[in-house]
């Protein structure tokens, strides 16, 4: 099995090579590798959509923002289970192949919804219900670990050369429609359901609707094809999906993976899934209006995905990475603080908006660019697991951080830890060689 001058293999089994596949196999190939992406961000996002109403189930005890707090902590415990998630799970798509990896983590998710849908609360079962939701939640932490480094990995691998940030843009395109369903289906609710009936039961229904979602797309990924580029990894004789030769092989491209995904995270948390909280919390809308700005705003930057992936293999996913980094360094202490004092909805719209058009330089492409540095014997692995490590510490931690900064009366404190993070990221891109000009897919 040879490589053209253009990084296919000229003799690569038929459906197999991404140059080869017509526009239909293409598309049929990055929605089966996608379409699970977007069930489990919505089983993922229902926790955090529907946290203002069944916290008090759990931690009945203290006001609201301790018993949101308590909520947190317990999502921030499902972030770090996600490193571990990507460990193993980006080392059996290395190995076992990238259509396995995905049809066991939707597996785990479905599972890990199914428990709390069906957890007793407090009141029923004491100390025993928060155990049993936070278990449910390392699970779900463990698949989504494991999900985003063999989905990245997938639609990378599945696209053209010259395409490929457009395609790979829709792995953020169905993350972020997996969380706006969620919303969605928390606003249909709200239409239908009183407060009570929420907080009492209605919370448990995304759960289950995920579970049942999870199902379906476990048998359709089952019938996906595999790349090619894992199949030329396995005949290459490479020591697949090795942590440690990840490790020492490829040192450099990790710890930037980690100081990229930090930032990227965080600020996308701080303005997807926490901006619902804040907008209650902090700037005193209603659950109801401020779940309506969440899902507008959502539905907006889904749509501005594939245009800035065009964008960046038009122009380097470099550039896309600094106006992300450097946008949001900037403007991410005047938004906050816009955001935390306005009363009109659609300002308060029209303020998160800035905040997540300078996020989609860097959500855009945040699956590509991590691929297009490692080769592909420990790709699926060397997406999923800096990855993992730094979105557990910064990303899952940041509704804690913030609630935190909250109770102790300096709120604007979190604003500045964001932009610092961010500054941090802008630092990285400045060494970062463009890994669209330097490909390690097109070597393989």
């Amino acid at each position: 099995m040879s490589v053209t001058e253009t990084g296919a293999l000229d003799d690569a089994p038929e459906g197999l090579n991404a140059s080869a596949l017509t526009p239909g196999q293409r598309l049929k190939a990055i929605l089966g590798g996608s379409a699970g992406n977007l069930v489990e961000w919505f089983d993922w996002s229902a926790y955090l959509s529907f946290t203002l109403y069944f916290a008090s189930q759990f931690f009945p005890e203290g006001d609201q923002t301790a018993q949101l707090l308590k909520a947190a902590a317990v999502s921030a415990v499902g972030f770090l289970a996600r490193p571990v998630g990507a460990w193993l799970m980006g080392t059996y798509a290395d190995r076992a192949g990238r259509r396995a990896a995905l049809t066991l983590s939707v597996a785990m998710m479905c599972l890990g919804s199914l428990v709390i849908a069906l957890t007793p609360t407090y009141a029923q079962i004491g100390a025993a219900a928060p155990a049993i939701l936070l278990a449910a939640r390392v699970l779900q932490g463990l698949s989504v670990g494991g999900e985003y480094g063999a989905s990245a990995t997938y639609l990378s691998e599945m696209a053209t050369r010259h395409y490929r940030g457009f395609w790979s843009s829709f792995q953020y395109v169905t993350l972020i429609a997996g969380q706006l369903l969620a919303l969605a289906l928390l606003l249909v609710m709200q239409q239908f359901l009183s407060e009570a009936e929420l907080t009492a039961w209605g919370w448990r229904v995304p759960f289950f609707v995920g579970a049942g979602l999870a199902v379906i797309v476990f048998w359709l990924r089952r019938g996906i094809e595999e790349t090619r580029h894992f199949e030329a990894a396995k005949a290459s004789g490479e020591k697949l999906g090795s942590p440690l030769t990840l490790i020492l092989r490829h040192p450099r491209q990790t710890l930037m993976v980690m100081g990229l995904t930090a930032g990227g995270s965080l600020a996308y948390y701080v303005y997807t899934s926490y901006m619902q909280k804040f907008l209650v919390n902090t700037s005193g809308f209603s659950k109801t209006t401020a779940s309506q700005i969440a899902a507008a705003a959502l539905l907006c930057f889904m749509l501005l995905q594939p245009l800035f992936g065009w964008m960046s293999d038009k122009f380097g996913r470099k550039p896309m990475l600094a106006f992300a980094y450097a946008g949001g360094a900037i403007a991410t202490w005047p938004l906050m603080t816009a955001i935390g004092e306005v009363k009109d909805a659609i300002l308060a719209f029209g303020l998160l908006m800035i905040a997540l058009v300078f996020q989609s330089g860097y959500s855009s492409i945040a699956g590509v660019f991590k691929a297009e540095m490692f080769p592909a014997h420990v790709r699926a692995l060397g997406v999923a697991l800096p990855y993992a490590i730094a979105n557990a510490v910064f990303g899952g931690s940041a509704e804690y951080v913030a609630l935190w900064f909250k109770q102790e009366g300096i709120e604007s404190g979190f604003y500045f830890y964001t932009s610092a993070v961010l500054a941090v990221g802008l630092l990285v891109v400045l060494i970062l060689p463009d890994p669209a000009r330097h490909s390690l897919i097109e070597q393989d």
